[in-house]
């Protein structure tokens, strides 16, 4: 009769809940109440697409090669992957993004191997934990040094790309980094505009390379031998893996499942179409064929030049962006032959250098607030003054990257030598660096 009372004056539930409320610490009720689901999961799928990217890399970088250096192309993407991934959480990620020390230059060492860093909101993002914009932004430290090693193809050594990937994440990403997107950076408070990478990846990595190839110097036979692609479906792969996994790079930036990470998307993709067209109908008419080469090359500067952009234009400007960016390129490339001659191997400088200019100049001319009212508008929309911090932060990163790697090759160089032997050169990095070879035909 007791228990029937109980039952029915519902203090039964009351007691339930209590005793369920008892085993959940009240910290544990709070502490993540900021954090969304949903966002958390878009980050982290986001994360794994940027991820793909850098073995994405090695593929597109891979067919470009001669047969006898296939093996090493995509090595020197894969170590790079695991290599910075360890220096990422040890020192990387608390230069780049820990409280800055003064002056916007550098991050502190408060979060050296991630030390204070957990599955609580972080200081940048407080939708998602912070260990997830951890594991995005180091994605993106990955694939930066790995763009680099086209430029230097079929003559480095492996024990050199080792020292200088850590060298330049440490002395070049991870400043440049802090400047433009870490706490008080001097560039980002400046106003300058890099949506996901413009100047802290691709400029910083396309002048890397032009250092670098000049100071490292020619291939053997470079212009003399037949140095043309071993394997063009390879690199075409590697370019739709490029282009899939760079939906994670731009819409992962808005650091949350929203509009502005969908107009990144959009444009995205709208801008690499239009950069693929407008290489393919230039090259069409300059050289009176058009290349699969050429397509996947336009492709991969629209989405280059498109990535400082992605938050803040709108899909009709990404078009006139791409295809812009699609002629630059390709002239950039067909200059450095005619021209100039110095052997960028899978013309990264052409590309990410030139394309990453291309991209966050137009950036300070294109950036319209009806896009993103946090930013502001551009040039064309009545802001001039954004032009010119688009300037000043593309004059910055050109003169730092530029200096820094000449500096750190030299120093590489000192150590173990950059350049692998004449002869080992001649044989392939596939059989003298790895003793593998990638084709038993």
């Amino acid at each position: 009769m007791l228990l029937k009372k109980l039952f029915k004056s519902n203090l039964w539930k009351w007691g339930l809940f209590g005793m369920l409320f008892s085993l959940v610490p009240l910290t544990n009720l709070f502490a993540q109440g900021t954090i969304d689901s949903g966002d958390t999961t878009f980050i982290l799928l986001c994360a794994a697409l940027v991820m793909l990217m850098t073995p994405g890399l090695g593929l597109f970088y891979a067919g470009m090669v001669r047969t006898k250096n296939v093996l090493n192309m995509i090595m020197k993407s894969f170590v790079i992957l695991c290599v910075i991934s360890v220096q990422w959480v040890l020192w990387g990620y608390t230069l780049a993004f820990g409280p800055d020390t003064g002056m916007g230059i550098i991050g502190s060492l408060e979060y050296f191997g991630l030390n204070g860093v957990g599955q609580e909101p972080g200081p940048y993002a407080d939708n998602i934990p912070h260990y997830v914009f951890v594991a995005f932004q180091g994605m993106f430290a990955i694939i930066t040094p790995a763009l680099i090693t086209g430029a230097l193809a079929e003559r480095m050594k492996f024990s050199a790309l080792l020292l200088f990937s850590v060298l330049w994440a440490t002395l070049v990403y991870d400043p440049l980094c802090h400047w433009v997107w870490g706490d008080n950076g001097f560039l980002g408070s400046l106003g300058a505009l890099d949506f996901a990478g413009g100047t802290v990846v691709h400029i910083s990595s396309g002048i890397s390379a032009l250092a670098a190839c000049i100071l490292i110097g020619k291939r053997k036979g470079y212009g003399s031998e037949d140095m043309s692609p071993h394997n063009l479906t390879m690199t075409i792969l590697g370019t739709a893996l490029l282009w899939f996994g760079w939906f994670g790079f731009n819409a992962g930036s808005a650091l949350a499942a929203d509009g502005l990470a969908a107009n990144a998307f959009i444009v995205t993709n709208t801008a690499a179409a239009a950069a693929a067209l407008s290489w393919m109908f230039t090259e069409w008419f300059i050289k009176g064929k058009p290349t699969a080469l050429g397509v996947v090359s336009g492709a991969v500067a629209g989405l280059v030049a498109i990535t400082p952009a992605a938050g803040f234009v709108g899909p009709l400007a990404s078009i006139a962006l791409g295809a812009i960016a699609g002629i630059v390129c390709y002239l950039a490339v067909l200059l450095k032959v005619k021209a100039f001659g110095y052997d960028d191997s899978l013309d990264v400088f052409g590309i990410h250098g030139i394309g990453g200019l291309t991209g966050a100049l137009l950036t300070g001319i294109l950036a319209s607030a009806a896009v993103n009212p946090g930013a502001g508008d551009g040039l064309l929309n009545g802001n001039p003054g954004q032009f010119v911090n688009q300037l000043i932060a593309c004059g910055v990163t050109v003169v730092y990257a530029f200096i820094m790697t000449a500096i750190i090759l030299k120093v590489v160089d000192l150590i173990v030598g950059v350049r692998v032997k004449s002869e080992d050169e001649e044989t392939g990095l596939d059989l003298t660096q790895h003793g593998e070879s990638g084709y038993n035909l």
